[in-house]
């Protein structure tokens, strides 16, 4: 499978790199495995889905916005390592703010998920963890880290 096939028939684009907010690095590589900083709902610079699931926005949204995310993810990997150069994907993280009563993390998350099989195939296969928290940066609804096997250099 081709990744950047595999978004083109998708009818997507992986959006520009965002920058670090703060002090660190956006892809930290550590001999074959390449971990990725949070990545949030932004679509070349614009902030988008702010606000609490099951508040301001619905499951679905989350759906796309946790999507957005794991395009996010794709970009800054195919930026700094290059889609040739991915073993698989390993393990993410989901974050996300809601109201309390709401409880449709595993739905939402499956935007990620259901992308980077699409995106990925067999390559795409990972195992995840879901948190719910009081608060992400910018009132952002949903955040992911991911890291990846890659080849050595």
């Amino acid at each position: 499978m081709n990744p950047k096939e595999n978004l083109k028939k998708l009818n997507l684009e992986l959006p520009e790199v965002s920058t670090p907010g703060g002090s660190y690095v956006s892809v930290n590589i550590r001999k074959n495995i390449a971990y990725i900083a949070i990545q949030f709902p932004i679509l070349n610079q614009q902030y988008h889905y702010q606000g609490r699931l099951g508040k301001e926005i619905s499951t679905e949204e989350g759906y796309k916005a946790m999507e957005l995310c794991a395009l996010n993810v794709l970009s800054q990997v195919e930026n700094k390592v290059g889609f040739d150069n991915i073993i698989g994907l390993n393990h993410v993280d989901a974050y996300f703010q809601s109201e309390p009563d709401w409880d449709d993390s595993p739905i939402v998350v499956n935007g990620a998920s259901d992308l980077f099989f699409k995106v990925l195939g067999e390559k795409g296969k990972h195992s995840r963890a879901i948190f719910g928290v009081e608060k992400l940066p910018r009132n952002f609804s949903v955040g992911l880290t991911a890291t990846f096997t890659i080849k050595e250099k």
